[in-house]
């Protein structure tokens, strides 16, 4: 074994660094389900900057120093406050901000989100089974984004009004009737964040023996 390692010292020290720079500098994160649709679809590959919040330890959430503050908009990765699953979901409160929902509207500091451009369509919500769906586009305090609404799918579209506190943030998937975020898994504290997604690296299609979805190759989130 010594030998083994001495000879192959230099390919270890890389695996090494490799390592070290995955859980604390950029990583990236397979999308496996459909909570985010319609901006990110199973089989997307996204490229997350771990550094865009704070420096941690790696392998750990002890956070060693902030770096920049988390934005209304942004697309996080972060580490369940519920049972430690790794989720990623589109930050749309931070601390001061009250936030609620009424019948999928969301509301932020008194403004409720405008909605533009409704597109019907089919949207698969388990084998065999799909729903009436529409897209639209969500606009609210100075921010936009695609969001997705299932009709006859039982979710939490209406939640009372909440004052996000000091350091912890709400999350809301864009699919949103077809999503486990702070409306199921409370607020998320800012030590369990990862880090920000930036765009989608490589996509495959895992409906078609994953053959590779090209058009989406680095989209911008």
């Amino acid at each position: 074994m010594r030998r083994w390692i001495k000879a192959n010292k230099g390919f270890l020290v890389l695996l090494v660094c490799f390592g070290l720079f995955r859980t604390a500098v950029a990583d990236w994160n397979p999308i496996p389900s459909g909570s985010m649709r319609p901006n990110l679809v199973e089989g997307d590959v996204v490229f997350v900057n771990r550094l865009a919040y704070n420096v941690k330890i790696p392998l750990t959430d002890v956070v060693l120093a902030p770096l920049g503050e988390p934005q209304r908009g942004d697309v996080v990765t972060f580490s369940s406050p519920l049972d430690g699953t790794r989720l990623i979901k589109r930050l749309v409160a931070v601390p001061g901000d009250t936030v609620e929902m009424r019948d999928e509207v969301l509301i932020i500091n008194g403004e409720a989100a405008r909605y533009d451009a409704p597109q019907a369509l089919q949207e698969a919500v388990g084998l065999g089974r799909t729903v009436d769906a529409t897209r639209l586009t969500e606009q609210v305090q100075g921010h936009e984004r695609r969001v997705q609404w299932l009709h006859g799918v039982t979710a939490r579209s209406s939640f009372d009004p909440v004052t996000v506190p000091a350091g912890e943030y709400l999350v809301l998937g864009d699919n949103r009737d077809n999503s486990a975020d702070s409306r199921y898994i409370g607020l998320v504290p800012r030590h369990l964040l990862i880090g920000r997604a930036l765009g989608v690296l490589v996509s495959a299609d895992t409906d078609r023996y994953f053959m590779p979805r090209f058009e989406r190759f680095g989209q911008a989130l």
